[in-house]
């Protein structure tokens, strides 16, 4: 998991070419970027309209006592003030929309990618990194080429347009008030980057506490049975005093921020009212202009505030923009060739061929296998954990590719099929089956979306699952939950089962598939698999080698080779592997069978 550390990095850097790939995910609707921009230039100008509108005010219609003038600002007032409203409306809306379509994009982006990706990407790479990047991810990623983008440009528009307005009433109090301005700025920069050091760490220790919780509660019963209550309680003490400490600092810097900010623009009003007295009194300004200047003064701070806010916040997209452009660009491990062949059915006879694969380099998990199968064979594949027989049937459905050799179906190098055209024509139902979110009847048609509701159930009948399932209040369109959560293992396995006898494939694959159920479960999918591996080429990684007894060939698998070949009554006869591993079973299932 240390490949895989998120916002827990403190000292990611600012890096261009990210940021030029974050920005180009505006592009495709940069009419939108447009106009959004274009309406937070004119709401900053109406702002600064209005803080004009103060000086004549005073100048034009107080002072001189002018009704007519008074009439006339209240009235443009008015009228500003609902320009101001439509366009704040315009860019609001604007911007969200295009936010929205920016999470839209990645996430299409995203989910595409991940399905072109082989398995070695999954094997390596947790799902709760997967998920973070197509979530939280591409919410700041949108958030930064949106909000981000409209707060900047209102930040320095809001600057520029103050400077422009200030300079136009009087260059001398201008100038004073700019001087104030780097000095705010880097004063909001400096407690922005320190105040995002510490709420990092805090969300760092958050993880650890978060961690601590699940691990906690998942683990209650090995808690409680070797009385490690109080040990616990101290370990999370100690957790939640380090997230007190980080959140106090954090606070802090939070709570001096803003009195900073406001005494250095306090100084800007100062030098205003002091010097405009200065000039007010030789007749050089008026009442109204210094009352303008302090409200451009008050008019810069929140802009300075926002950006330095912007920019710290900058970081973490950045890092998240690194995040997701790595998912994006990873490269299959496993691709069509650009002449691929798609085909309509998938030969049975196949060929393995001095196949050597490894997932690191020193340790093979198949040396120079060679297999050849017969269309119409069911091979059983039995042998140790880690032997090698999940990757024989992963290599088949090309889910991996040989390092070395080759695997042929019929006279075509695998490597010239489409992955599709493998995979469609290749049902596997696995040890531990995965049902999706919605009814029977979806779970049933996933691999065959235009068969019919006779066939949907004529599949069931065959796999022994059509009598559980008319029992359910709501029959093939029962919910079946979260992953099958709503049915029991048995129950799952079978609808796994009818499913893949609906997709009607050419080669056949079990998985271990009734290592997990109880005896009369396995005896309905012993059934279903004989219908289903009729005429069919299969194969079957048993746990139970009594299941196996009438496979065409049984294949003992160690170390990633053909330890023993031959059929159930052959290898039984040559008292090899095999023979123990049978007899052990037999032995033990009678053990419990007499409750010995």
């Amino acid at each position: 998991m240390d490949d895989y550390i998120e916002e827990e990095d403190l000292n990611t850097r600012f890096s261009g070419a990210t940021v030029t790939r974050i920005l180009a995910q505006v592009a495709p609707h940069w009419k939108m970027v447009v106009g959004f921009l274009a309406l937070v230039v004119m709401i900053t100008i109406s702002d600064s309209i209005f803080t004009y509108f103060g000086k004549q005010l005073v100048d034009d219609a107080i002072i001189p006592q002018n009704p007519d003038a008074l009439r006339s600002i209240l009235t443009n007032y008015a009228l500003l003030s609902i320009v101001s409203a439509a366009i704040v409306f315009g860019f609001i809306y604007i911007t969200a929309l295009l936010g929205e379509k920016v999470r839209y994009d990645l996430r299409r982006k995203l989910f595409t990618h991940l399905q072109r990706l082989s398995f070695s990407y999954f094997d390596k790479t947790p799902v709760g990194w997967i998920m973070s990047r197509v979530t939280s991810d591409t919410e700041r990623i949108a958030d930064l080429v949106t909000w981000g983008l409209l707060d900047i440009t209102w930040g320095v528009t809001s600057l520029i347009v103050a400077a422009v307005f200030m300079l136009s009433i009087n260059w001398q109090l201008a100038i004073l008030v700019m001087l104030t301005i780097p000095v705010l700025i880097a004063v909001a920069v400096y407690f922005r980057r320190l105040i995002l050091i510490q709420f990092r760490e805090v969300r760092r220790i958050n993880s650890r506490i978060t961690g601590a919780y699940n691990e906690n509660i998942q683990g209650v019963r090995v808690t409680k049975s070797l009385a490690r209550e109080e040990l616990d309680l101290r370990d999370f003490q100690g957790l939640t005093g380090l997230m007190f400490d980080a959140s106090y600092r954090a606070n802090v810097l939070s709570a001096l921020f803003l009195p900073a900010v406001q005494i250095i623009s306090a100084v800007g009003v100062a030098l205003v009212i002091w010097y405009g007295g200065i000039l007010a009194l030789q007749g050089m300004t008026t009442v109204g202009q210094i009352q303008a200047f302090i409200g451009y003064v008050t008019f810069m701070i929140w802009p300075v505030q926002e950006m330095a806010r912007v920019f710290a916040q900058m970081q973490q997209s950045i890092a998240s923009g690194e995040r997701v452009f790595s998912l994006l660009d990873a490269v299959p491990s496993v691709q069509d060739k650009p002449d691929s062949l798609e085909t309509a059915r998938l030969d049975g006879d196949i060929l393995f061929d001095d196949v050597t694969f490894y997932y690191e380099k020193d340790k093979p998990v198949l040396d120079n296998f060679n297999l050849r199968v017969r269309p119409g064979e069911t091979i059983a594949l039995v042998g140790p954990t880690g032997g090698g027989k999940s990757t024989i049937v992963n290599m088949l459905c090309r889910f991996y590719e040989p390092k070395e050799g080759r695997v042929m179906f019929g006279d075509h190098d695998y490597t010239d099929l489409t992955q599709h055209a493998i995979q469609s024509r290749i049902g596997m139902v696995l040890q531990t089956p995965h049902l999706f979110s919605g009814t029977i009847r979806d779970n049933l048609r996933y691999g065959r979306l235009d068969a019919t509701d006779d066939e949907l159930v004529d599949a069931a009948r065959l796999a022994g699952a059509h009598d559980f399932i008319v029992t359910l209040e709501n029959g093939y369109d029962e919910q079946v939950g979260e992953g099958g959560s709503k049915l029991s293992v048995g129950q799952k396995q079978l609808i796994s089962l009818a499913r893949a006898i609906l997709a009607d494939p050419d080669i056949f694959i079990m998985d271990e598939a009734t290592s997990s159920v109880d005896t009369l479960t396995e005896a309905l999918i012993q059934r279903g698999m004989e219908a289903m591996m009729e005429g069919r080429t299969s194969f079957v990684i048993a746990h139970r080698l009594s299941t196996i007894r009438r496979a065409s060939r049984i294949l003992v698998i160690e170390a990633g080779k053909i330890a023993e070949m031959g059929t159930h009554a052959e290898l039984i006869r040559a008292g090899g592997h095999y023979y123990n591993l049978y007899t052990r079973q037999f032995r033990r299932e009678r053990e419990v069978a007499l409750g010995i």
